[in-house]
């Protein structure tokens, strides 16, 4: 039987609002709010959304620093959700269990209601390091029928450097069995013409049929000639084996990660649609409970594994190492994989 490879849920960052004066709740609500009626939300599903990410970006205001709100979008072929992702550099919660029971309040980032966030979204997750800072990431579905085909493994996040508004770094994720396969791009330069190069590669990317990442990388740097072009990296991690094959053009970096340790994998020097000497690809083993995480040049590579990161929610991974080693100013992309 010939194997099928299907694109997960494409995830679109809508919005990324700074959360510094009260009067900047209003804007995440109403940016919450108005994808949700974009995107045909029963109007008391859009209400209770209101009340969560109104009481987000209360918290965020009253007890963070740094504190910042995501509003994505996730669309599948049938329906569609709204995820809010709350990232700061506050003091972090001391007790999250405290934290969630109703009516308790904390001195550390996110104390009060997150209860009931928890209670209204689809999909809850928090995570919390003392003297670093928390990560809330809550997703809506319009109904309980409306639950999007996504394996829950796998997580990516994109922020567009300071003045534009169209990130220059895209990603998508094939999933075919046992096998996940993540492709990074980082489209060269910034703005409207490095988001539409990236998002070339994700359209082509998810046409291809199931093959090796340095077939994809190979047809990649084909399909952005005549684009601005960009660094391309794809790893095919392979769970039942254990495995990940990943190859590279360029500045995209790659890495398998434990609680212990960052393996850092090979991309080849060159850019997609301008110039590929050779386009190479290597083996790597992936240890039970490692993740794979692909990241673009807008992140420091001088990050390490810290406590138990990797075994979080992919999408609480990638803003974690997005907040803290996303310091180079530039658009920054993080694609994570964990065990399932």
């Amino acid at each position: 039987m010939e194997e099928v490879s299907t694109c997960l849920p494409v995830t679109e960052d809508v919005a990324w609002l700074n959360v510094d004066e009260a009067a900047e709740v209003g804007r995440v609500r109403r940016t919450a709010t108005n994808l949700a009626e974009r995107l045909a939300f029963p109007a008391t599903r859009v209400a209770e959304i209101a009340l969560a990410v109104t009481e987000i970006g209360t918290n965020l205001n009253k007890h963070a620093s740094g504190g910042q709100v995501v509003v994505r979008s996730v669309r599948a072929a049938e329906h569609a959700a709204v995820e809010v992702l709350a990232v700061d550099r506050g003091p972090g919660i001391a007790d999250i269990e405290l934290a969630m029971t109703d009516g308790q309040s904390t001195t550390g980032t996110l104390g009060l209601g997150l209860g009931a966030v928890a209670r209204s979204a689809d999909r809850f997750a928090l995570s919390s390091d003392r003297g670093r800072g928390t990560v809330l990431v809550a997703r809506f579905h319009p109904h309980a029928a409306a639950r999007l085909d996504d394996d829950g493994a796998t997580a990516g996040l994109t922020r567009a450097i300071g003045g534009e508004e169209q990130c220059g770094d895209a990603y998508a994720v094939r999933r075919s069995g046992n096998r996940v396969t993540l492709m990074m791009c980082d489209g060269s330069g910034h703005g409207p013409l490095a988001a539409s190069a990236s998002r070339e590669a994700v359209r082509v990317f998810c046409a291809l049929p199931p093959g090796p990442p340095e077939e994809a990388v190979a047809r990649l740097h084909e399909a952005l000639r005549g684009t601005r072009g960009g660094a391309v990296g794809v790893a095919d991690v392979d769970r039942s084996a254990g495995t990940v094959r990943f190859a590279g053009l360029g500045n995209i970096a790659a890495a398998v990660v434990t609680t212990a340790r960052k393996h850092g994998m090979v991309s080849v020097p060159g850019v997609a649609g301008y110039q590929a000497r050779t386009i190479r690809a290597f083996d790597y083993e992936l240890p039970a409970g490692a993740a794979v995480v692909l990241h673009s040049d807008g992140l420091t590579e001088r990050w390490s594994p810290q406590d138990d990161l990797v075994t979080r929610p992919p999408l609480v991974v990638a803003a974690t190492l997005l907040r803290d080693a996303g310091v180079r100013r530039d658009d920054a992309g993080v694609l994570v994989a964990v065990a399932p």
